[in-house]
């Protein structure tokens, strides 16, 4: 048991305290949200023995796999934690690396991880457990455009086996290949109208809905960020939410969508894609929306730029802060 004292802040209203490197596995959990989605911080999770952080700087994703193992993408690779936040395996290297966005399916007897690597420009794929990689989506160059910069910040896969992929941090078009890989079409554009991206930066496949359909997060649009529905083709189908600040990612599970936003928080919307709880709200324009708030000025309960998220099978959270130290947090449902 480390023998180190703990600093802690009012913020809300309550007491919340310093995650430092010495200090974390000391912290109190912090309740955040309402009603049904309302959850409990776990000090400390996914830390080091040494009680620091073993990801390195972060700016990705998260997703679980089916035996419950959490797996996310830091700059230098992909790790793998258990459910009580100590880690598994990873995979680290230059091929895995500055993965943006990960989603997971279930094909046959194996899972694979699907990633948006923007920094590499391409999409990539790879088994949840040996880490072999079975596929590469460069930009496509049957598609006929003449792009100067390509920069995949988001993935998702069809029922069918069709991947999408998000030019979010270049031409915001959005590209669909088949199951292989094989090129089949694109749509949207860079913009601010209605039916445009101004930094189509997240998207999942939106299973409340049937057919599904892509739900697509418009971090920069203006004058706040937004929600957009599209069908699988690529055709408009409507504004979900607008007003949002700098919504990053979304993630499904049943009727309820997790929404990260850059600006230090999670939204968490119903079916009838109302806001219905606000997760770890920070109030510190220092802070929020920042990415070098180092690990020893973490605040229990606050978040400073939410990037990923992912539901486990009980309903727990896992959230990942864009962060220079790396922070992944396990927000654990009230029930």
């Amino acid at each position: 048991m480390m023998k180190l004292s703990l600093v802690c802040v009012a913020v809300a209203a309550s007491n919340v305290c310093l995650l430092s490197a010495n200090a974390a596995e000391l912290a109190k959990p912090v309740r955040m949200g309402s009603g049904t989605m309302t959850f409990d911080t776990v000090p400390g999770w996914g830390l080091g023995d040494d009680g620091k952080s073993v990801l390195g700087a972060t700016h990705g994703g998260v997703t679980i796999d089916k035996a419950g193992n959490i797996y996310t993408s830091a700059n230098i690779g992909v790790f793998v934690f258990s459910p009580d936040g100590k880690v598994v395996r990873r995979f680290v290297g230059p091929e895995y690396s500055n993965i943006h966005d990960l989603e997971i399916r279930d094909e046959g007897d194996d899972e694979f991880i699907y990633g948006a690597r923007n920094s590499a420009a391409e999409g990539i794929k790879f088994h949840a457990e040996t880490g072999d990689i079975v596929l590469k989506l460069p930009f496509p160059e049957e598609s006929g455009l003449n792009l100067k910069k390509f920069a995949p910040t988001a993935i998702t896969v069809a029922p069918n086996g069709d991947i999408i992929l998000a030019d979010g941090y270049a031409s915001n078009y959005i590209f669909k290949f088949d199951k292989t890989g094989k090129y089949l079409s694109h749509f949207g554009e860079k913009g601010n109208g209605l039916k445009q991206f101004n930094t189509a930066h997240g998207m999942t496949l939106d299973t409340r809905y049937d057919p599904p359909r892509l739900l697509i997060c418009d971090r920069n649009h203006k004058p706040n960020g937004r929600l957009l529905h599209y069908d699988l083709d690529g055709i408009f189908i409507g504004e979900v939410v607008a007003g949002l600040l700098m919504p990053t990612s979304a993630v499904v599970q049943g009727d309820y969508v997790s929404v990260p936003d850059l600006q230090g928080r999670v939204w968490i919307l119903d079916k009838e894609n109302t806001i219905v709880s606000v997760l770890g709200y920070n109030s510190n324009p220092a802070t929020r929306g920042a990415h070098g708030v180092k690990q020893e000025s973490w605040v229990e309960g606050v978040f400073s730029g939410t990037h990923g998220s992912y539901w486990d099978k009980d309903g727990n959270l896992y959230v990942q802060d864009w962060n220079v130290s790396g922070r992944i947090i396990k927000l654990v449902r009230v029930k």
